[in-house]
């Protein structure tokens, strides 16, 4: 196999008396053709080297696309006098908002036709779109790009015009006052993407006239800007990754001064919401895994804070949402959800309960105070996504809407189940995991992916996905590891995979391969990996540490130059990861990192067949840092497997947009996947 390989020039790199050289620093250059060049020939390289391939990619992308119900609509929720959802209409990769005054029989109007703002982008994404009080202007932000740097565009409904007027450079979140005139917005630093101002913005002014309301001057603390459910409240909410604080104002009364509601302290995390006398709070003031607490408005600060949900060691408390007879949370126990009602005053409050042993469930659109009823969400590997309206007095749960998987799909033909295995230091690791029933042996002999995360507290939790049809309809085993460094089990569980215990989110997943393989779910000739971003990380860590252990494996769009980029403070998102991955200027978190960084513990012997994707214009994980992988490992590794970068030149972070945009994307990962397996047929 032709191998492509990179001009090395070598770059000193020094830090507490020691010296990395790194032959491929100068690929940092986005600005340099050289670096352009070469990630177009990597570009080609994979295109030829996989133009056998080429038509099955295309079947597989419309067998994808053809489980899709393409004239698709959301459920309706109303708010403010009207009824509010999306659509899609047949062939059209964006959604269009619309809206209905008073009754689901009126007419239809089209708020935002993303699609026509769209034509002739390679890239668009909207970020949000808000209406003003009185429902007349819309305001929403988009990027067309992909570095997640938004503008914010003003719609008249009622004339339908998008006025000329908009606020450029922005994260692309933002929140009307009260007088459907001011609204209050976000910024980033512009070298280092830190959302660190808030601005108050008056239609029909200048935006250099804009009013800096807040200032972030915590390198490690972003910043964001929100209305409470109640709409009476403008928040802004700094927050680190273990420390957090709000201000308040009326939002009636724009030009008034922010009030602080607590604060900040280390290791003290909150978040606000209102209604009535009081903010709602979630908190983990005295709570590893938070608790619920109230504060009157008029001292809000924690000496007044009252307990409403108390801390429970063995479960996690996660969310709530405020309605005006009763309340619900979304709490973690034993890895997964559970949603409990809590009336107001007397009463009994109850869990909701759920027929599988591995799914997923969320709290779900709920704008209404009044509401008697509440919405949520639900899916499993095997349930589609659906939404359930919830009657909390006679607990009649009423199905809306389920994700149609068009050409038909049947459970029944799917199996999933939550199987534990051990890690390293004894400790019980879940794996949520799916197979179609007629397709799986019990003999080692089936494919299996394994996917995983495990950073920032984000619990991955099984969720069904009409795309993954197209491994499983072909023998593949799904799994996913519920690693340490995810908040699975539990704010502890996170704790234990991040800092100087991150090692654990990777040995972890090794476990769980190696507990796939004993119970001959798969072996390693048929075993694959796959995980993105902090995911890429552990996919770059583990295949270091364990090569012979897989396969092959997809990063996508990896963190892998650890120790480099959290030295440099200009990059985006370093100096607010500190308390994630440790700072490298402190000797001990430096040695950590090092110790197990994809980039610096590429060695000279066999890896895995691997595929790498990246994006050009990537603000959370640099482009040149899966390129650079790469080319270190072009250099360096022994053996003749695949190698093959994918850089898309007009995405960022989320890859290209548009829903069938995406799904080209994941026809590449699947391609790669099931050629190893020798399964390149249409089904």
């Amino acid at each position: 196999m032709p191998s492509l390989k990179a001009q090395k020039i070598p770059h000193k790199l020094v830090q507490h008396n020691h010296e990395r050289i790194d032959n491929y620093y100068w690929m940092r250059d986005r600005d340099n053709p050289k670096v352009i060049d070469y990630l177009n020939e990597e570009n080609r390289f994979l295109e030829e080297s996989l133009a056998h391939t080429k038509e099955f990619q295309e079947a597989i992308f419309l067998e994808m696309k053809g489980r899709i119900k393409e004239d698709d609509q959301s459920v309706p929720y109303f708010k403010s006098g009207y009824y509010w959802y999306s659509r899609y209409e047949k062939g059209a990769q964006y959604p269009i908002f619309c809206r209905k005054k008073d009754s689901l029989e009126a007419s239809e109007e089209i708020i935002l036709d993303v699609n026509e703002l769209a034509e002739g982008k390679a890239y668009y994404q909207v970020g949000g779109a808000s209406a003003s009080t009185n429902q007349e202007i819309l305001g929403f932000s988009s990027d067309d790009v992909g570095r997640r740097i938004y503008t914010i565009h003003f719609k008249d409904l009622k004339t339908g015009e998008i006025k000329w007027e908009q606020i450029p450079e922005t994260t692309g979140n933002f929140t009307w006052a009260k007088d459907n005139k001011s609204i209050f917005y976000s910024k980033q630093d512009p070298e280092t993407l830190r959302a660190n101002r808030v601005y108050l913005h008056v239609l029909g002014t200048l935006v250099e006239e804009d009013l800096l309301i807040f200032e972030e001057k915590d390198e490690e603390f972003t910043c964001h800007v929100h209305r409470s459910k109640s709409e009476e409240y403008i928040f802004i909410h700094s927050q680190s990754t273990i420390s957090s604080e709000m201000r308040f104002l009326k939002a009636d009364d724009p030009t008034g001064e922010f009030t602080l509601l607590q604060g900040r302290e280390d290791d003290l995390e909150y978040a606000a919401d209102h209604f009535g006398d009081y903010f709602w709070i979630r908190t983990n003031l005295n709570a590893h895994n938070f608790k619920m607490v109230k504060a009157p408005i008029q001292s809000p600060s924690k000496e007044h804070w009252e307990e409403v949900i108390p801390h429970r060691p063995e479960i996690l408390f996660e969310n709530f949402d405020l309605f005006s007879s009763f309340l619900v949370t979304e709490q973690r126990k034993n890895g997964l959800t559970e949603l409990h009602y809590h009336p107001w005053g007397e009463g009994e409050g109850h869990q909701i309960k759920f027929p599988e042993n591995t799914y997923t469930a969320w709290i779900g659109t709920n704008p209404e105070f009044e509401s008697e009823t509440f919405r949520f969400g639900y899916n499993s590997l095997t349930s589609p996504a659906s939404t359930f309206e919830y009657d909390p007095k006679t607990r009649e749960m009423t199905l809306l809407k389920q994700q149609e998987v068009q050409g038909g799909y049947d459970s029944d033909e799917y199996f999933a189940d939550r199987i534990w295995a051990k890690a390293e230091d004894g400790v019980a690791v879940p794996i949520s995991l799916v197979y179609k029933k007629s397709h799986f042996k019990n003999d080692g002999t089936n494919p299996c992916l394994l996917y995983a995360y495990g950073s920032y507290g984000y619990s991955m939790d099984a969720y069904f996905s009409s795309s993954r049809l197209s491994l499983l309809d072909r023998g593949f085993v799904f799994a996913i590891a519920h690693v340490r460094g995810g908040e699975d089990l539990g704010r502890q569980w996170y704790e234990d995979g991040k800092l100087l215990k991150k090692k654990n989110t990777f040995t972890d997943f090794i476990s769980c391969a190696k507990h796939l393989i004993s119970e001959k779910y798969t072996s390693s000739s048929h075993l694959y990996a796959q995980g993105g971003s902090a995911g890429g990380l552990l996919i770059g860590a583990v295949m270091n540490e364990e090569p012979e252990l897989f396969h092959g494996m997809v990063a996508n769009v990896p963190f892998v130059d650890v120790v480099t980029t959290m030295l440099d403070e200009s990059i985006p998102l370093t100096t607010g990861e500190f308390k994630e991955w440790g700072n490298p200027k402190n000797k001990e978190y430096y040695d950590y990192m090092l110790s197990y960084s994809p980039y610096d513990n590429i060695e000279s012997k066999s890896y895995p067949n691997l595929l790498v994707t990246s994006g050009l214009h990537d603000s959370q994980v640099q482009y040149w840092e899966p390129t650079k992988w790469v080319a270190k490992l072009r250099e360096l590794k022994t053996d003749d497997n695949f190698l093959f970068l994918h850089t898309n030149m007009e995405a960022g972070h989320g890859g290209a947009s548009g829903r069938f945009n995406a799904l080209k994307e994941l026809a590449l990962d699947y391609t790669f996947l099931l050629m190893l397996e020798g399964k390149l047929q249409s089904l």
